[in-house]
């Protein structure tokens, strides 16, 4: 009498597969969402950053000139352009602040016709800081 040896079953099942893939897939993408998020707050908190530098070299221009930098036309900083390099002349600013993502967008000045106020703009890629809102509509004044 030959007894016969039972099969061992090694291995997962094609459900088993579908169902770990398909686990990994909904991990994946949560993880890749929450980074891409991650990015954009930190090129925000750079900007504000940006712009509180350029706040304090324009408190310095005023409190030697008693005025801001009068340029009554909106002017894009570039880093080369006529506001950045008056600031950088002057010794209140190392190099110009840009935009982390120029494409996206630029900060821009504008001062009124007597250099008693200016606007500073700036574009958001999030609404997650307050007071300021997704887009280029984001202003600081003095």
């Amino acid at each position: 009498m030959s007894k016969t040896k039972p099969k061992l079953v090694c291995g997962f099942t094609i459900l088993e597969l579908m169902m770990s893939i398909a686990i990994i897939a909904i991990l994946t993408s949560v993880i890749l969402v929450t980074i891409s998020g991650i990015k954009e707050r930190g090129r925000d908190a750079r900007r504000l950053s940006d712009v509180n530098e350029i706040q304090k070299a324009l408190n310095l221009y005023f409190s030697s000139h008693n005025i801001f930098p009068v340029f009554p036309v909106e002017v894009k900083l570039t880093g080369e352009d006529a506001f950045s390099e008056l600031l950088k002349n002057e010794g209140f600013i190392s190099k110009a602040p840009i935009d982390p993502m120029p494409s996206y967008g630029a900060y821009t000045y504008q001062s009124n016709s007597g250099g008693t106020n200016y606007f500073l703009g700036f574009c958001m890629e999030t609404d997650t800081i307050s007071r300021y809102t997704k887009g280029c509509t984001n202003t600081v004044t003095p």
